[in-house]
C-alpha cells in the first residue's frame, strides 16, 4: 500500500451523491472502502453530470444494477453515480503502471476483463462484461473515488481540472468521428446540440469539415454550436434539416428519438453515412428501402477506446477545448436540487460539473 490518505472526509465518511432509486439520489456519508491489489483512491476535483445519470434519475434503474452485482465491480445499487470524473492519486495498492501518488489523472470509465474475444483484440468497449464506474459499480460524484488502475491517464499540467472532467463525453464524441471515416473536406450534420453534439462540432472542425449543419429546439443551444464551429444551424421546431443540410457526407444521431434519426437519415447523400451515437430509449424504425436504394450506411457507435490519449494530447496542444460546453458548476452537497431537478426542467444548460 502507497501513499497517505487526506483528512478530508476523516471520521466522517466520504460524501457522496448515492442513487437508491427513481427520483431519489441521496446526498449522504460512505464508508471509505479498503483498496484492493491494482486499485487507485483519488481525491475527486470535478464530476461531470451525464445524460445518462438523468436517465437513472427520472425513471432508472436502466444501466444500474439492481438484483445482480455486475460481473467486474460486484456491485448493486444503492451506488455512487458519476462517470465522468477527474481527480489527484492518494493512495494506491500495489503495481499500478505509471501511476503514482499525487499525480493528476482522468478516468476512462470502462471495465473491462481482459479476457474475452473483444477485449483480446483490443475492442475493450465492446468487452462480454462491460460497463461503466458510475453506472455498473461506484463511480466518481462523491470526494474520493476508488478505481482499477487500467482506467486512470495521467494528465499533464497544460489540461486543467474542467476539461479533464468533460474528457468522457469527449471520448464519445471522438470514438463516432473515427467510426464515421470523415475525411478533411467533407460535410456534415450533427442531429442535437447538447453535449456529445456540441463536442461533435469541435472535432468535426478540427478533422476540417468544411461544412457543419446542427439541428436542435434550443436556440441558445445553437448559438453555442455556432460559437465552436458551425457553419449553419436550423430549430428543428420551425426548419427541416434535411432541407438545410442538402445531402452532407457524414450525419451525427446525438440525440437517441426517432424524428432525429429520421432527419439524420434523410440528410444524407447517397452513399453517405449516419453514426449513431444518441442512445434510444424505445425501438427505432428505419426505410429500409430507402436505405438500400441509397446505399446509406447505418454505423453505431459504443462508447470509445483509445481516444484518450490522443484528446489529452490535442487539448494540451491547443486544439481542442472540451470545457466550453460546461455552463455551471455547483457543489456537491447541492447536487439534487441544484443540477439533477433542475435539468429535469426545460432549461438550456449543456454540462453540469459537480465540485467535491
Amino acid at each position: 500500500m502507497d501513499g497517505a490518505l487526506t483528512d478530508r472526509a476523516n471520521d466522517k465518511g466520504i460524501l457522496s451523491a448515492v442513487w437508491h432509486a427513481a427520483k431519489d439520489i441521496r446526498i449522504e456519508r460512505r464508508v471509505r472502502p479498503a483498496l484492493e491489489p491494482g486499485e487507485v483512491r483519488l481525491r475527486v476535483t470535478r464530476c461531470g453530470i451525464c445524460g445518462s445519470d438523468m436517465h437513472e434519475f427520472l425513471n432508472g434503474p436502466h444501466a444500474i444494477p439492481v438484483k445482480e452485482p455486475h460481473p467486474i465491480s460486484g456491485v448493486v445499487a444503492p451506488l455512487v453515480l458519476g462517470h465522468e470524473f477527474t481527480g489527484e492519486v492518494v493512495e494506491i495498492n500495489g503495481p499500478c503502471g505509471a501511476v503514482k501518488v499525487g499525480q493528476r489523472v482522468a478516468v476512462e470509465p470502462e471495465y473491462r476483463c481482459g479476457a474475452c474475444a473483444a477485449c483480446l483484440q483490443g475492442d475493450y468497449n465492446l468487452c462480454e462484461k462491460m460497463g461503466f464506474a458510475g453506472l455498473m459499480g461506484h463511480g466518481g460524484m462523491a470526494e474520493e473515488a476508488v478505481v482499477p488502475h487500467y482506467m486512470l491517464h495521467i494528465l499533464p499540467d497544460a489540461v486543467t481540472d474542467r476539461q479533464a472532467a468533460v474528457l468522457e463525453p469527449a471520448a464519445v464524441a471522438l470514438h463516432a468521428l473515427r467510426r464515421s471515416g470523415l475525411t478533411a473536406g467533407q460535410s456534415v450534420a450533427v442531429v442535437g446540440a447538447g453535449p456529445i453534439g456540441l463536442l461533435l462540432v469541435q472535432l468535426s472542425a478540427v478533422a476540417g469539415a468544411k461544412r457543419i449543419v446542427v439541428s436542435d429546439v434550443s436556440d441558445a443551444r445553437l448559438a453555442r454550436a455556432r460559437a465552436l464551429g458551425a457553419t449553419e444551424t436550423v430549430n428543428s421546431l420551425s426548419g427541416h434539416l434535411p432541407t438545410q443540410a442538402r445531402g452532407v457526407d457524414v450525419a451525427f444521431e446525438a440525440v437517441g428519438v426517432q424524428p432525429a434519426l429520421d432527419d439524420a437519415i434523410q440528410s444524407v447523400r447517397k452513399g453517405g453515412k449516419v453514426v449513431l451515437v444518441g442512445l434510444f430509449g424505445a425501438p427505432a424504425r428505419v426505410d429500409a428501402f430507402d436505405l438500400v436504394n441509397r446505399e446509406v450506411e447505418i454505423i453505431p457507435s459504443c462508447g470509445y477506446r483509445h481516444v484518450y490519449a490522443d484528446l489529452i494530447g490535442m487539448i494540451a496542444g491547443g486544439l481542442f477545448d472540451p470545457s466550453l460546453i460546461v455552463t455551471r458548476e455547483v457543489p456537491l452537497a447541492e447536487v439534487v436540487a441544484n443540477a439533477f431537478e433542475r435539468l429535469a426542467a426545460p432549461n438550456d444548460d449543456v454540462k453540469v460539473l459537480v465540485v467535491p
